[in-house]
């Protein structure tokens, strides 16, 4: 509910500050003392439009704020839009503001954080609904009506098992969806997968692969300078020539001198052993050298083999993932995709069966749903017909519209399909024909000023339990209504604010009588300035204000006025028992 309101600045207001509480908040005054430029403010408060025209003269901006105490069931849909936001700041409070510059530029804002209209529109509408200003006044707008006959007829859990069924459709239909799409692609990509496959399948590569045919290669290019390199060794260490005797017999002549030595000498028999350990390890050498020689190929064959197969390596690495490894995993994850194409068309039969199971027991839920809303309509209608016949609008009939609309992939209703959505197949609207003969039309064609407020009253009053915003202020609603009916509606709207917080801005002092909290608005004149001024009236300032609503004060306007609040007071201890 709304418990603090200040306003700044704001066409003939200069500063105001009002508190509320709980009930039914009633404001009188004379006309032009400035009801309705409080009305204005608090429409620009929830989003409405932030025109320069309110900026006070001298003055560079004009400012609203709003605090709301969060505690009904306004309170989850509230906070849920907070977090969203991450505007939270007090859980139980939230705070609106709205300023508009002299140059015509607009700040809102939420607990303090700047955002833009459209949210501060959002949260606005969770917590006013402002009857007498069409464009604030959510039973007008059809897209509410369905919501609110849900409420009216509590079908929440059906609901709720309902749209556990949608979403799992709509999961549903994302992978069939998805899964043709692929179908539909699947003859384009199983010819790239299987190309992609067989390619790197008939390579038969092998981890490492790559570094041994580089080091095969470089030896099949330098055969001949290998072969000559180790012949030449061989012939130095083990042949000699002419000239030159080899290093192994010069190397034994060594030996066998070191061995006569040691015979003599044995301190030099470490030294023998050496030498003829360097004969041992030379005659190793020449044996491997000799080895190696054999194993040298002067096999241009080979090595064009080895160029291609190197070459066919960097294309696949090039193509496919840079290294041996990769290659392998890509062309393992084609074959995979391959399968799951391969498969898809087994599973797009799978999931097209499940979805027409699916969609007979949407049908049967949305039914149901219907059935109840149907029911419940036609209650709610009766009980608004008994409203509008206490209000003096005997004649007023209600409605509510149901369509459907055909759709040949929606649910199966005989020998048609409708259009579903997350709240079934029915769209709604709510009708109304306030006049005999008129026949019932749209609610939101319907004529404005007091007959609307009337109507939107009644409504109110009956859909009180399913009406989940908790402030409501109800506007001209006095227009073209006389004292008798002013007292109904003001036992009406005094019952509604048991459960709403009621504003009600009046001329009618029937109504006014029945206020928990009453306001005087004042327009005053101070050193050449206009001013509004708002007073809490209580006790004989109250009865004074409802004896002027009357006529001229005297004697006989207080005693009326005083009869006027015991008749009231009379009618509320009855409605209480």
């Amino acid at each position: 509910m709304l418990t603090e309101l200040h306003i700044q600045n704001f066409a003939i207001i200069d500063k105001l500050d009002l508190r509320f509480g709980n009930g039914l908040i009633i404001l009188t005054g004379e006309t032009g003392a400035g009801k309705s430029i409080i009305l204005d403010a608090v429409v620009m408060l929830i989003g409405g439009k932030a025109d320069v025209t309110f900026v006070r003269s001298d003055s560079d901006a004009a400012f609203v704020e709003g605090v709301f105490q969060l505690k009904g069931a306004e309170k989850e849909a509230v906070l849920e839009v907070l977090k969203r936001e991450d505007l939270m700041d007090n859980p139980d409070y939230v705070v609106l503001m709205r300023e508009v510059r002299k140059e015509g530029r607009s700040v809102a804002r939420i607990n303090g954080r700047t955002v833009n209209v459209g949210l501060l529109k959002e949260i606005g509408a969770l917590l006013i609904d402002i009857h007498g200003q069409a464009e604030h006044l959510s039973l007008l707008d059809p897209r509410a009506h369905l919501g609110l006959l849900d409420r009216y007829a509590e079908v929440s859990k059906p609901l709720t098992e309902y749209r556990e069924s949608y979403h799992k459709l709509l999961d549903l239909r994302r992978e069939l969806s998805d899964l043709k799409k692929a179908q539909a692609d699947a003859d384009r990509r199983i010819e790239m997968l299987t190309y992609q496959a067989e390619e790197i399948e008939a390579a038969k590569l092998k981890a490492g692969e790559e570094d041994e045919l580089k080091k095969e290669r470089d030896r099949l290019a330098n055969a001949e300078s290998l072969a000559q390199n180790a012949q030449e060794a061989i012939a130095i260490l083990e042949e000699g020539s002419p000239e030159t005797p080899a290093a192994t017999d010069l190397l034994g002549q060594a030996a066998q001198a070191l061995a006569a030595l040691a015979k003599v000498d044995e301190s030099q028999t470490e030294l023998a052993n050496q030498a003829e350990g360097a004969l041992d390890a030379i005659s190793d050498i020449i044996h491997n050298l000799r080895n190696y020689l054999d194993e040298i190929e002067f096999n241009p064959k080979r090595l064009d083999q080895v160029e291609e197969r190197l070459d066919l390596i960097h294309s696949l690495t090039r193509k496919y993932g840079g290294s041996i490894p990769n290659v392998i995993a890509y062309g393992e994850d084609a074959r995979k995709q391959l399968e799951t194409i391969t498969g898809a068309a087994d599973r797009i039969t799978e999931l097209e069966m499940s979805e027409a199971k699916l969609l007979e027991k949407l049908c049967k839920q949305a039914s149901t749903l219907s059935d109840k809303r149907k029911k419940a309509a036609t209650e709610m209608s009766k009980g608004i017909e008994i409203e509008l016949d206490d209000l003096k609008m005997a004649s007023a009939q209600f409605g509510v519209d149901f369509q459907t609309k055909p759709d040949p992939n929606g649910l199966p209703l005989g020998e048609t399909r409708l259009a579903f959505d997350h709240n079934g197949f029915d769209r709604v609207e709510f009708l109304v024909a306030p006049n005999p003969g008129e026949g019932l039309k749209p609610l939101a064609k319907i004529a404005s000023g007091g007959e609307t407020s009337r109507l939107m009253l009644g409504l109110k009053n009956v859909m009180a339990r399913a009406d989940e915003v908790p402030a409501l202020i109800f506007d001209e609603i006095d227009q073209g209504i006389g004292g008798r009916v002013g007292m109904v509606v003001g036992q009406k709207l005094w019952n509604l604010s048991r459960t709403h917080q009621v504003f009600c801005v009046t001329h009618l002092p029937q109504l006014a009588v029945f206020g928990d909290q009453h306001y005087q608005v004042q327009k005053l004149v101070d050193k050449g300035r206009t001013l509004t001024r708002v007073e809490t009236l209580e006790g004989e300032a109250r009865l004074l204000e409802l004896s002027q609503m009357l006529g001229e004060v005297g004697e006989g306007t207080l005693r009326s006025a005083h009869e006027l609040l015991q008749t009231a007071r009379q009618m509320i201890k009855s409605n209480k028992k």
